[in-house]
């Protein structure tokens, strides 16, 4: 089964570097979103195995959006890695306080990434987190 990743990031340069380092291997569906918006409108479209989110975007931050997916039946226990180049040990704290599964400071390898997602992806296959 194809597992299902939504990387969030206004960015197109960062989210093409999610992709290129998440791409090969495992079998991943990567959909992109660049704003929090529309991460809004793609998280109803099925079952989500993994969201990625940068934390500093215009309209709805990571933070914001990580609050929306805890609050949702459907995705509240859906693995969401936050993304940022808030380094200070507050803001990871204050990340993995309101649910995030894992903090990522930017800049990160390729290596550092895909470790983490999919670290995420194998704790989730088997957790009945499919809507």
């Amino acid at each position: 089964m194809t597992l299902r990743v939504l990387v969030v990031e206004d960015s197109g340069a960062t989210r093409a570097y999610v992709r290129a380092a998440l791409s090969g291997g495992q079998a991943l569906e990567i959909v992109e979103a660049e704003s929090g918006f529309e991460a809004l409108r793609l998280l109803p479209r099925g079952r989500w195995d993994l969201v990625i989110t940068d934390v500093n975007m215009p309209d709805i931050n990571g933070l914001e959006l990580l609050s929306f997916i805890r609050a949702s039946e459907r995705h509240r226990t859906t693995p969401v890695l936050l993304m940022s180049t808030q380094t200070s040990e507050r803001d990871r704290e204050r990340g993995l306080a309101l649910g995030a599964a894992g903090y990522l400071a930017k800049p990160f390898t390729p290596e550092e990434l895909r470790s983490a997602a999919l670290g995420q992806l194998r704790a989730g296959e088997g957790g009945g987190q499919h809507g």
